[in-house]
């Protein structure tokens, strides 16, 4: 690609596609007038606003022509910045009641291509899907990218932004929660996470796939760190710490910022009073205060903040839930989303009209069998099933392997479980729905059934990694798990620590399978199609090829 002018640090990267409106998000070098101009004739200026020496603007456009190819141009204080002389610039927009093709998956580190990188953690999904993408006529294109969680590993950076952080210690320009020798080696402010942000999205490839395919994202752990809030005794331990303040700030301001502004619709901006309170302030100074206040309320009072939303594409809405920020850690109720979350899940998920839903959740409702049952188990030890000793044993593993998906919030999965039951029933129930998530560096299938007799075909969809693939033993761990004997062996000990009965059942159908890669979903009306993408290097190229085809049905899995 021919180079890009440096006036444009960051995007654009195309967040909302509807049928007649889209948002552009820039980071720009310097405060300025953006420009985005259409070849159906609209043209928007929006000015930046700044944080912290850094300048964004999100361009809403509307009037857009329904289903159909718009160009597009970027422009600086009137001067073209994109697309560059080698490239085009384009939008689809949607059609109302048709079918859509959504790709998704999650955990993709930051990191080089060079021989080494490629050889420690393999090909990029989203490179190969890049080149995918620019390959193919804009009808086959996805209508929208999900991202489900762990987008930066702020806890673990690469090898370069861990040399990038020792040369601003060692120059005296670490933040103050820095200081400390536990995160020397991690993220600790806002300047820090736009290093890492630079880094995962700045691949000429990858820019140009996010400048072309909508992208809605959720947060996870590694936004912020590993286990985070996957206990109260993880809390309690971790916000005494010196660094804790930064690092709070740093992520949910950066997160606000390249993250979460794009998942809303340019309706739901108009009424966002942060969004407004941000783009009125009088300087980047009082940007900051406010972007910092907003971020430790939310931290510490999740139900002040929303970081789920819905978007409707097509005959499909999908609900992405905030599994991570809202969740309510009281040992004695322990929930994946607090109460005041919860209610806008149902909300949105009973009333959305459409013909599939899908709910995004960057931990997986379904485990591999055999691990659902050990998450059983272990919070009813944790609850004090076994006596109090057994219950602080049971803490510490909760933490140490990471048992912090949905079935270790027992409470949660049934209430999940009895809003499935209330959705398929009656006459407007979808043809489907179908949980989408990542999180666990493996990928499957996995069919469901509940109480309720019904047509709706019940799917959960693991895709992750992107690109950080698991290591050998726990592959290993994760294919026992999906075997009969060991489940029912692991189901038993979760019953003798008197867990929760589930109220459901499930299978998995496809997989599971390790290598970094992407997944698609296509709700036809007819069946769910479903391709599953891996990567690969070849002959020094990152590339991507289709592992299988499926169609979903409420029957079963077909192979294609």
């Amino acid at each position: 690609m021919t180079d890009i002018d440096q006036r444009l640090i960051l995007g654009p990267f195309v967040r909302y596609v509807s049928t007649d409106r889209a948002t552009f998000w820039v980071e720009t070098s310097h405060s300025c007038t953006v420009t985005v101009t259409t070849s159906s004739g609209a043209s928007v200026d929006e000015r930046t606003w700044g944080l912290h020496g850094h300048h964004y603007a999100l361009v809403a456009v509307e009037d857009l022509p329904q289903n159909s190819v718009v160009d597009y141009t970027v422009a600086i204080d009137g001067e073209q910045v994109w697309p560059t002389p080698d490239r085009r610039a384009v939008v689809h927009t949607m059609c109302d009641d048709e079918p859509v093709t959504v790709a998704f998956g999650s955990c993709r580190r930051g990191d080089t291509y060079s021989d080494e990188a490629l050889t420690r953690i393999g090909a990029d999904a989203l490179v190969g899907l890049a080149d995918r993408v620019a390959s193919e006529e804009p009808d086959t294109w996805p209508d929208l990218l999900v991202f489900l969680g762990d987008q930066v590993y702020a806890d673990d950076p690469s090898p370069e932004i861990v040399e990038r952080l020792h040369a601003r210690r060692e120059a005296g320009e670490r933040a103050a929660g820095a200081r400390s020798e536990e995160v020397e080696d991690e993220i600790c402010d806002f300047e820090e996470y736009t290093w890492l942000y630079q880094e995962s999205w700045g691949d000429d490839r990858v820019r140009q796939l996010m400048a072309t395919v909508p992208t809605c994202m959720i947060l996870d752990d590694h936004d912020l760190r590993d286990d985070w809030n996957s206990s109260a005794d993880w809390r309690a331990e971790v916000t005494q710490a010196s660094w804790w303040e930064d690092r709070v700030i740093g992520a949910f301001s950066s997160y606000w910022v390249y993250q979460h502004l794009g998942n809303l619709s340019p309706r739901e901006l108009e009424d966002d009073a942060m969004y407004a309170a941000v783009r009125s302030a009088g300087s980047d100074s009082e940007r900051e205060t406010l972007l910092a206040e907003f971020a430790l309320k939310a931290d510490a009072e999740p139900s002040s903040a929303r970081w789920s939303y819905h978007r409707d594409i097509g005959n499909t809405r999908l609900v992405m839930i905030d599994s991570r920020c809202s969740r309510d850690l009281s040992p004695e109720r322990r929930a994946m989303v607090d109460d005041v979350e919860w209610a806008w899940v149902r909300e949105h998920t009973l009333n959305s009209g459409k013909e599939h839903v899908l709910l995004g959740s960057s931990l997986p409702f379904l485990m591999l069998p055999g691990l659902h049952a050990v998450e059983q188990w272990n919070e009813a030890v944790a609850q004090g099933a076994w006596g109090k000793r057994f219950g602080r044993i049971g803490e510490k593993l909760r933490i140490a392997l990471d048992l912090e998906h949905w079935a270790a919030f027992g409470k949660s999965f049934g209430d999940m479980v009895d809003l499935v039951d209330e959705v398929v029933v009656g006459p407007d129930a979808p043809k489907s729905l179908v949980w989408l998530s990542g999180d666990v560096h493996c990928s499957y299938v996995a069919k469901a059934e509940t109480r309720v007799s019904t047509s709706t075909s019940l799917y959960q969809l693991t895709m992750s990694p992107f690109r950080n693939p698991l290591n050998l033993p726990i592959r290993a761990v994760n294919r026992l798990a999906i075997r009969r004997p060991v489940a029912r062996m692991l189901a038993r000990l979760a019953r003798g620590a008197k867990a929760e009965p589930v109220h459901a059942e499930w299978s998995t159908e496809a997989g599971p399978w390790f290598d970094n890669g992407v997944m698609s979903l296509t709700t036809d009306s007819q069946a769910l199609r479903l391709e599953v993408n891996h990567a690969a290097v070849v002959n020094g190229r990152q590339t991507l090829s289709t592992t299988a085809r499926y169609d979903l049905t409420p029957s079963g899995v077909r192979q294609r």
